[in-house]
C-alpha cells in the first residue's frame, strides 16, 4: 500500500528501464526508493514484453490418452439439442434419506474439518457392515475415497512400477487405461471370448509367460464397463488362483454391483476375497450421487493399508466430509431402494436393444447381463467408429462412445439409464433414424 501510494504521489519526471528477466519487482522497487531518496521522481516502464515459452508437460503425462468423456462433452456443448447415451450415468437423484443427511450436515460443525485420512468412522463402520452382510467380505479393511476412479488410482501408484505389466481385458474402462498411463505401467491387452468374457486361459499363459514385462496386477470390472457383461463366480474364482500362483493382485471393479438383471435370467454380482484382492466400489450410479464423488477400496488387512494412506493423504488428504453423511444416509434407503431403480430402466434397456438388433443385427449387440451398457457392433461399411459418432451426434443429435475408446474399434458404447424413460424414447428414435442411414467411413 505504502508503495502504491508513494507512486501516485511522484510526477513522472524521470523513466526508468528494466531488463524483465532480472528480477524486475525488487528491482523496481529499489530504483524507486533510490531515486525518491535523491530527490528525483520517477516511473516504471518494462523495456519489452514477457515472451518467455513455457516448458512442457511430462513425457507420461502426454502419452496418456485423452478423456474421451470430455470430448463427447464438448461434442455436445457445440450442438442444441443433443441427447446423450454416452456419459455412464443414471436419470435419478439420491434417496431422501442422502438429502437430508446433507442438509443436516451443513449445521454440524465438523462437516468444515478435516476427518481421518480414510474417512468418518461411523460411514467405515456401516460400509464394513454392509461387505459382510451383502457381499460375504469380513476380513477386508476400508478406506473411503473421492469415487471410485480415485480409489483406482490409489491402487496403481501403491501396487505398480514403472514397466511392471498391467492386464486390462478389452473392451476396457477408459479411466482405468490412463491411470496405469500415468504410473507408466505396461498396458497389456487380454483376451475376451464371443460373450466379451475375459480369457482365462490366456491369462494363464500370459501369467506364466517370461517375455514381456512380468503382470503385476490384473483389472476385472464387474459387471463390466463397456461391455454390460456380469462375471461369474467361477470365473472370479480361477481368476483369483491365476494372479494368487503368479504372485499377481487382482483388482475388481465393483462399481456396477446392484445393476444385475436376475428377472432376465442374467447371474446375480458375487465378490471374492482373499489376500491378493483389492476390491472398488462406488456410490455415484447405485445412488444417483455422481457429483458427491464418494467411492470406497475395500483391501486385505496388512501393509497394504499403510501404502494407501501415503496416496490418500497426497491427493485429497479425506474424501468430502458432507459426501461421506450424505452417501451414510443413503445407506439408509440401501440395496432396495438401487434395485427398485434399476428395476426401472427395463423399459429404456429394451427400447434401446431392440433399436441396436433392427438396425445392426441382434448377433451384433453384446452385453445387458449387468450394468447400464450395450455394445454394438458396426458394419464393415461404417467401420470408423470415431466418424460414426461424431455422424450421430452432428446430423442426428444423439451422442454415444466410441468402441476405439475402450480399445475395442468397431465398435460403439450406449448407455440406457441416463436418460429418463420419456426422453429416452427420442434418443432412441434418433439412433434408429442415425443407424438406418450410416454413411461409409
Amino acid at each position: 500500500f505504502a508503495t502504491h501510494s508513494l507512486l501516485r504521489a511522484l510526477p513522472p519526471v524521470n523513466t526508468i528501464l528494466l531488463q524483465p528477466r532480472i528480477r524486475p519487482l525488487s528491482l523496481a522497487l529499489r530504483a524507486i526508493a533510490v531515486s525518491a531518496v535523491a530527490g528525483f521522481p520517477s516511473t516504471v516502464r518494462w523495456s519489452r514484453p514477457l515472451t518467455m515459452a513455457a516448458p512442457s508437460p511430462s513425457r507420461r503425462i502426454i502419452r496418456t490418452d485423452d478423456p474421451c468423456i470430455v470430448t463427447m462433452q464438448k461434442m455436445m456443448r457445440g450442438t442444441d439439442g443433443i441427447l446423450s447415451l454416452a456419459q455412464g450415468i443414471v436419470h435419478w437423484k439420491p434417496p431422501a434419506t442422502a438429502t437430508n443427511a446433507a442438509a443436516q450436515a451443513l449445521q454440524e460443525g465438523d462437516t468444515n474439518s478435516y476427518c481421518a485420512d480414510d474417512g468418518l468412522v461411523a460411514f467405515r463402520d456401516a460400509l464394513k457392515q454392509k461387505l459382510r452382510e451383502e457381499n460375504g467380505m469380513t476380513k477386508s479393511d476400508v478406506m473411503v475415497t473421492s469415487g471410485s476412479n480415485q480409489a483406482y488410482m490409489n491402487l496403481a501408484i501403491s501396487l505398480l512400477d514403472e514397466g511392471d505389466g498391467a492386464v486390462l481385458f478389452a473392451p476396457y474402462y477408459f479411466n482405468h487405461a490412463m491411470a496405469l498411463q500415468m504410473t507408466s505401467a505396461e498396458i497389456v491387452i487380454g483376451k475376451v471370448d464371443q460373450a466379451l468374457l475375459p480369457d482365462l486361459e490366456w491369462l494363464e499363459q500370459r501369467l506364466k509367460a517370461t517375455s514381456g514385462p512380468k503382470i503385476k496386477m490384473v483389472t476385472l470390472v464387474n459387471p463390466g464397463n463397456p461391455s454390460g457383461v456380469m462375471l461369474p463366480p467361477a470365473l472370479l474364482a480361477k481368476a483369483q488362483q491365476l494372479c494368487d500362483q503368479a504372485g499377481a493382485w487382482l483388482v475388481c471393479d465393483n462399481a456396477y454391483e446392484y445393476f444385475s438383471y436376475e428377472p432376465d435370467g442374467a447371474p446375480p454380482h458375487t465378490c471374492l476375497e482373499a489376500p491378493n484382492v483389492v476390491n472398488l466400489f462406488s456410490f455415484s450410479k447405485s445412488f444417483g450421487m455422481m457429483g458427491w464423488r464418494i467411492g470406497y477400496i475395500a483391501y486385505p488387512e496388512g501393509p497394504l493399508g499403510g501404502e494407501l494412506f501415503k496416496v490418500q493423504d497426497t491427493v485429497p488428504i479425506c474424501p468430502p466430509v458432507i459426501s461421506q453423511k450424505a452417501a451414510l444416509g443413503a445407506m439408509e434407503s440401501g440395496r432396495a431402494w438401487v434395485k427398485e431403480q434399476v428395476a426401472g430402466l427395463s423399459e429404456s434397456k429394451k427400447l434401446i436393444r431392440g433399436v441396436l438388433e433392427e438396425t445392426l443385427g441382434k448377433e451384433n449387440i453384446l452385453g445387458g447381463s449387468g450394468a447400464i451398457y450395450l455394445m454394438a457392433k458396426l458394419p464393415a461399411t461404417s467401420h470408423d467408429d470415431v466418424a460414426v459418432v461424431e455422424y450421430l451426434a452432428k446430423q442426428h443429435k444423439v451422442c454415444v462412445i466410441p468402441g476405439a475408446a475402450c480399445g475395442f474399434p468397431g465398435y460403439i458404447r450406449v448407455c440406457y439409464s441416463n436418460l429418463k424413460p420419456d426422453v429416452c424414447e427420442e434418443a432412441a428414435r434418433r439412433l434408429r433414424q442415425g443407424l438406418t442411414s450410416l454413411p461409409a467411413t
